[in-house]
């Protein structure tokens, strides 16, 4: 499909929308963390990783685990776990050829969300895969993150998608299973309650 009406430069984009709505909208990104900053790091339970290859694809990648499992190692550093996932590697093969990184924390039930950008590397630092053990096991890598940029983005968004009323949550019915998902799309010949089973084993014995 094609668009007749697009965009092409912050010009255009100015003389349509016109200017921030106030000078605190620009003026909130930091170039460190700050103590607020880091206090919504510590409770932040997720975060989405967003990363481009080096001829900028992006991809995002979720990560998760317990409240404060991305670890503040000073006002400009963050080191990120890498628990067992499925090996594709992609936010690795990305910092390979292309460092930069953007993140966004989410704490439920906290409307605004954290917004930090800026280089990441893969870590093996044995004194800093220690910091990160979890369940008794220590993470064969990690994401070191050098902070560029940081600011608390506001609630609105929250607030339009009810994200944290479960009561105005739409429903699952009809929805794919992660199962069904990868049967159609890799063709795969197995019985879908075959690749059900290799999911449930790999969420109940691979979490770290």
């Amino acid at each position: 499909m094609q668009f007749s009406h697009t965009i092409r430069n912050e010009g255009e984009l100015r003389a349509l929308m016109g200017d921030p709505v106030a000078p605190p909208v620009v003026e909130k990104t930091l170039s460190r963390l700050d103590r607020h900053c880091i206090a919504f790091i510590e409770r932040a339970p997720f975060v989405l990783i967003s990363s481009a290859d080096g001829d900028g694809r992006m991809d995002i990648s979720p990560k998760g685990d317990a409240p404060g499992f991305v670890k503040v190692l000073d006002n400009q550093t963050l080191l990120i776990p890498d628990r067992p996932g499925n090996q594709r590697f992609d936010t690795f093969r990305n910092l390979f050829a292309n460092p930069v990184v953007g993140l966004i924390f989410l704490i439920p039930g906290k409307r605004e969300t954290l917004r930090v950008s800026g280089t990441a590397e893969v870590v093996r630092d044995p004194d800093q895969l220690e910091i990160l053990a979890a369940n008794g096991k220590v993470p064969a890598l990690a994401i070191g993150v050098h902070v560029e940029e940081a600011f608390m983005h506001c609630a609105k968004c929250m607030v339009r998608s009810n994200l944290w009323r479960p009561d105005a949550w739409p429903s699952l019915d009809g929805l794919p299973t992660l199962a069904e998902a990868m049967k159609d799309a890799a063709a795969i010949p197995a019985p879908l309650a075959a690749i059900e089973a290799i999911i449930a084993g790999d969420e109940a014995e691979r979490l770290y």
